[in-house]
């Protein structure tokens, strides 16, 4: 089932989605640390912190967090997956109305996830939840398409079978950031990411994907058959490798 409203997208895939989906690079939190002032101490508000893969990182350097996330089942997923960090606080909230204090917050964070929100209605809430001086960060991981026979094998197959993988693609994501931050200024440094897969796994990162289609769609079938060929032609002693860029936009909003 194709779901429009976005806090659905993912309610049927999470499994998949804790187990591939990419991490974060170290250089997310040392450019935090050099560029923003990221200590233990600072307290931040995941937005959209789906199944908590960003979330986690941020809890591992010693931060309380409070994950913000409207769709029940990746929440539940990752209540179950931060269970034995203390500094953690679950909420079912959106990025338009995160249910926080006023001025709470020395960090915003959004990875992954921005694409799906109404951005001047996101602006005007992460203003208001940030302390003065406070900082709004946006995270993607941004999927190769052309750098490998495998990746571009890959794209086409998306674009063959995915659901509105056109409507939702990576130049999408990010053409409206100026936006968000506007009138103050904001970095947008990048880092390399990689990810290496076995077949079972590469299926596991497909269906992951809002756009992949699911059983009973007439998409399924071809598309897990088209993946398994594309795998058997591009795999390296087993394996194929998704590389990705690690895109960030950070700045403050006042």
């Amino acid at each position: 089932m194709l779901h429009t409203n976005p806090t659905l997208r993912f309610s049927d895939r999470v499994e998949n989605y804790i187990r591939y989906r990419p991490g974060y690079p170290p250089q997310v939190l040392e450019t935090l640390r050099d560029k923003c002032g990221l200590t233990p101490d600072s307290v931040i508000a995941d937005v959209a912190c789906g199944t908590g893969i960003f979330t986690r990182l941020l809890l591992e350097n010693g931060n309380r967090v409070f994950g913000v996330e409207p769709n029940r089942e990746m929440r539940e997923a990752a209540d179950r997956l931060l269970a034995d960090h203390p500094k953690f606080t679950s909420l079912d909230g959106t990025a338009e109305a995160t249910t926080v204090p006023d001025h709470a917050f020395d960090f915003a964070t959004a990875a992954q996830a921005a694409h799906w929100f109404d951005l001047p209605k996101a602006r005007k809430e992460f203003a208001r939840i940030l302390k003065p001086r406070g900082w709004a960060v946006l995270i993607w991981n941004e999927r190769s398409s052309d750098s490998s026979p495998f990746l571009r094998a890959y794209e086409e197959l998306l674009l063959a079978y995915g659901t509105d993988y056109e409507q939702v693609r990576h130049e999408h994501t990010t053409k409206n950031i100026a936006d968000f931050f506007a009138p103050t200024a904001f970095e947008q440094p990048t880092f390399p990411l990689s990810q290496e897969f076995n077949r079972q796994e590469l299926e596991g990162r497909l269906l992951s994907s809002s756009y992949a289609p699911t059983p009973g769609h007439p998409n399924y079938g071809p598309m897990l058959e088209r993946l398994h060929l594309i795998f058997q032609t591009c795999n390296k002693n087993g394996r194929v490798t998704m590389e990705y860029t690690t895109r960030m936009y950070y700045g403050q909003l006042s």
